[in-house]
Formats: structure tokens, C-alpha cells, sequence
């Protein structure tokens, strides 16, 4: 069966097809880091003009590996910006009108987490899963694709967004991640001690708000010393790590403290190769097997919203052409309106 995915929650555009939920015959991104990196973050008003812009040529790129017609429409209906979802969701309903064929709506987070199957990598059930990304940063043990419990998230910011943040102070650009990552490798992790926030909470909560406001008075006191030039490559590795640290002590504990011997990582902060370096190591001493995918299904794409779909599609769960948006859905929360 060939399903086709279209995913808009953010700032990307795309488009993919997928044979039987596994196998990605075509996976299509349309990117707006030009649109965006003036303003050093996404512009909701601009992100949705560029989706109405983009959403049908990358489609039609999608479709062009295949003569034959998708099975099933499915299409990311939340969480993100509101604006962003219509015009995916609209394009997948007048699709699945058109063919005649079954409309799945898809948590964006659930994508997320069971990108794995594509590469042959998703594990046995139960697992967890931290989704970190510009938008969410969570923990969740995973029982099945409509049991999932969220057990620990962030309290105020994601970890995407403060890495975009400190970058934004620290004149490095955007999008911040990336830029963070690779300058860090250049940096003293331990040039500054910033706080590790809720370390030792007892929880699986995390708070990045206070790291990202260490950054900033740090900053403003080597100013007023007159430090010429900032030690912009030590700041960011020693941002970098006091975020990491708090992420991956907390999903090994999770993981011990919940008896789960497999974890899955993913969003676009799993690109983050001090994070994939430092959890793989981690999860490994604990005797833990871990799952990433590769950076391409880790951001936003929608090969992963055609394998939940068609998981969703195979256990009942369609939706109807009066099929709404959900800017707020939480991971593991029922799609409204889902049959």
C-alpha cells in the first residue's frame, strides 16, 4: 500500500511516499531557513504564505517516483503553528477527496517518535523516547502507538528554542543548533560553570530558561570587564553542555527507573552530534540500546508522517474531510474527530 505524507507544522514543506509503512520511495523538503534567518526565528505569517507557495510543487515531486495512485492520504493536523497546518491539511484533504481515498490525520510528535521504522531501528514496545526539538522537549514511555504516557517535559523553554536563543545573543545566527554544535567542538566545555537546572530534581522535568539567562549575564559581565573578543566558542560549549548533561542523565534514569532497555530519540535536536555522541555512551554503559535515525528523518520530514499513518490507517484510525487542526496536541493524545 502506498501512502502519501505532507507535513507543514513549522517551517518546512514536504512531501513523501511510502510503500507499506516502511520502505520511502520519495521524501521531498521544501526548507525557509532564508526566509526566516533575518528575524532569527520562524514568523509564523511568513512560514504559512511560503507553505501555500511550496505545498503543490512538492507534492507533485513526491508523486513523480510512482505511477501509481496513494492508498491513503496522511498529514501532520498538530501540534504547531496554526496557519502552517492549514495549508498542509487543506492540500491533504482536497487529495484524498479527489482520489477517493482515506484521510489519516497524524500527531507530528508520533511521527516523530516512529521515525525509526524507515531504517529497520524501531524497538519492541514498551520503550522511551525523548523527542527534543525547537518546539518540545519531552520524555514518554511508549506501550504502543495509542498507549504513550508523557512522564517528564520541559517546564518553560524547549531545548531547540534556547539553543536558538543563546545564538541569537551570541550573534552566531540561525537557525542556533546547528551553529552551537559545530562551534562547541571548537570550546571548553568547562570554561563556564552554568547551572544545571532540575539535575536533581527527582523527576524527569527539565527548565532551560535559567541556563539561557545564565548565558546572557555572563555575557554582560565579560562586557563590562571588556573582554574583546567574546569567547563566543567557549560560551557555547559550555552552554551546550550544561543542556546536554541535564537531557541525558535524566532519559538514562528514566529509562532504569521505568525498566526500559530500549530508547528512541528524535526531532531536530537529535542531529545534535554531542548529544548522539554523549547518550550513545551513556545509554551503553547502562546497558541500554538506543535508536536514532539519520539527521534526514530526525527534523521535520514527511516519510514519518506516512509511516503513522499508515500504522493509524491499519489499526482504524481515519479521519473525515471535516478534519481540523490541533496547534496544542500532545504527544499521546487521541486525534479529535478520528474514527
Amino acid at each position: 500500500m502506498l501512502v502519501l505524507g505532507i507535513e507543514t507544522s513549522c517551517d518546512e514543506s514536504a512531501a513523501s511516499l511510502v510503500a507499506d509503512g516502511t520502505t520511502t520511495l520519495s521524501s521531498v523538503v521544501a526548507s525557509q531557513i532564508d526566509l526566516h534567518s533575518a528575524y532569527g526565528g520562524v514568523v509564523p505569517e511568513i512560514a504559512a504564505r511560503a507553505h501555500v507557495e511550496a505545498i503543490a510543487p512538492v507534492i507533485s515531486e513526491a508523486l513523480a517516483v510512482s505511477d501509481e495512485r496513494p492508498g491513503v492520504v496522511a498529514v501532520t493536523a498538530g501540534p504547531g503553528l496554526v496557519g502552517s497546518l492549514i495549508v498542509g491539511v487543506s492540500a491533504a484533504k482536497a487529495l484524498a477527496w479527489s482520489w477517493g481515498v482515506p484521510l489519516v490525520a497524524v500527531n507530528h510528535l508520533e511521527a516523530h517518535v516512529y521515525a525509526p521504522v524507515l531504517e529497520g531501528l524501531l524497538p519492541e514496545h514498551p520503550f522511551l523516547a525523548l523527542v527534543v526539538s525547537g518546539g518540545h522537549t519531552l520524555l514518554a514511555e511508549v506501550r504502543g502507538p495509542d498507549d504513550i504516557e508523557i512522564i517528564g517535559q520541559t517546564l518553560d523553554d524547549a531545548v531547540g528554542e534556547a539553543y536558538d536563543k543563546v545564538a541569537k545573543f551570541l550573534g552566531l545566527g540561525y537557525p542556533g543548533g546547528p551553529v552551537i554544535d559545530s562551534l562547541s567542538r571548537q570550546g571548553n566545555p568547562r570554561a563556564v560553570a552554568f547551572p544545571r537546572a532540575m539535575l536533581a530534581s527527582g523527576d524527569y522535568n527539565f527548565s532551560l530558561s535559567g541556563l539561557k539567562t545564565a548565558v546572557i549575564r555572563c555575557v554582560a559581565k565579560l562586557e563590562a570587564e571588556g573582554a574583546e573578543p567574546l569567547p563566543a566558542r567557549d560560551i557555547a560549549a559550555s552552554f551546550q553542555a550544561a543542556a546536554l548533561d541535564v537531557l541525558v542523565k535524566k532519559t538514562v534514569a528514566a529509562a532504569l527507573d521505568r525498566g526500559l532497555s530500549n530508547v528512541v530519540a528524535g526531532g531536530g535536536v537529535a542531529c545534535n552530534t554531542a548529544l548522539r555522541d554523549q547518550l550513545a555512551r551513556e545509554c551503553d554503559r547502562k546497558g541500554i540500546t538506543l535508536a536514532y535515525t539519520s539527521p534526514a528523518l530526525c527534523t521535520d520530514n514527511a516519510a514519518m508522517v506516512a509511516a503513522i499513518g499508515t500504522m493509524k490507517y491499519e489499526a482504524g484510525h481515519t479521519s473525515g474531510l471535516d478534519a481540523d487542526v490541533y496547534p496544542n496536541l500532545r504527544l499521546g493524545e487521541p486525534m479529535p474527530g478520528a474514527g
